[in-house]
């Protein structure tokens, strides 16, 4: 991507969605862009809808994503993926972690995860990236590291080195946590070049 973009984060409440829009921001302001980022929490404690928007360039007035001009969509989990459909636009891109979290009215079998949910992205003219971040944080000894394996995907995409992330990964997360977070942050930076 060039030195602008809309970036979109979405997921569940508990998946580290503040986290990764933190970590991205501050990675985009160290690179010397200026940066915009609103979050919406819903109920996130009851596994409710979280998403954070982030935009960032040479000159950015507002932080709200309007429907329709994501350039890139980092969903953590498959389902929030689709419901955020109509902030897509042909072109965008879509970083999809295909590891299921069942819904309340799922987990208490009152409805259906509903089969082929990645054919609803897949069919549309969008680049779709999808893979098992936790199956990659498990494989780095912490499965709460999803959320950091997400942005070394999303890094890939934005215009800033590999070397701002791991520092600001140094600022802002506490010591006891960081090293398996960089470690994520790679693996996930790995499976983006696969």
């Amino acid at each position: 991507m060039n030195g602008k973009g809309n970036i979109l984060f979405c997921g569940v409440g508990g998946q580290g969605i503040l986290l990764a829009s933190e970590v991205t921001a501050y990675s985009l302001l160290a690179a010397g862009m200026e940066v915009r980022k609103s979050e919406v929490h819903g109920m996130a404690q009851r596994g409710g809808s979280v998403t954070a928007h982030l935009r960032y360039g040479g000159k950015v007035y507002s932080p709200l994503i309007s429907p329709g001009e994501a350039d890139i969509v980092v969903a953590f989990e498959m389902m929030e993926a689709v419901r955020y459909l109509p902030y897509m636009h042909s072109g965008s891109k879509v970083i999809v972690n295909t590891h299921k979290i069942y819904p309340p009215v799922v987990a208490t079998g009152k409805m259906v995860y509903p089969e082929n949910v990645l054919d609803e992205l897949t069919s549309r003219d969008i680049h779709v990236r999808e893979l098992n971040a936790f199956d990659i944080a498990s494989g780095v000894g912490e499965v709460r590291a999803v959320n950091i394996v997400m942005v070394g995907v999303l890094s890939t995409y934005l215009p800033v080195d590999e070397q701002v992330y791991v520092d600001v990964m140094h600022e802002r997360i506490p010591e006891r946590f960081r090293d398996v977070n960089i470690r994520a942050f790679q693996e996930g930076r790995k499976t983006a070049a696969l």
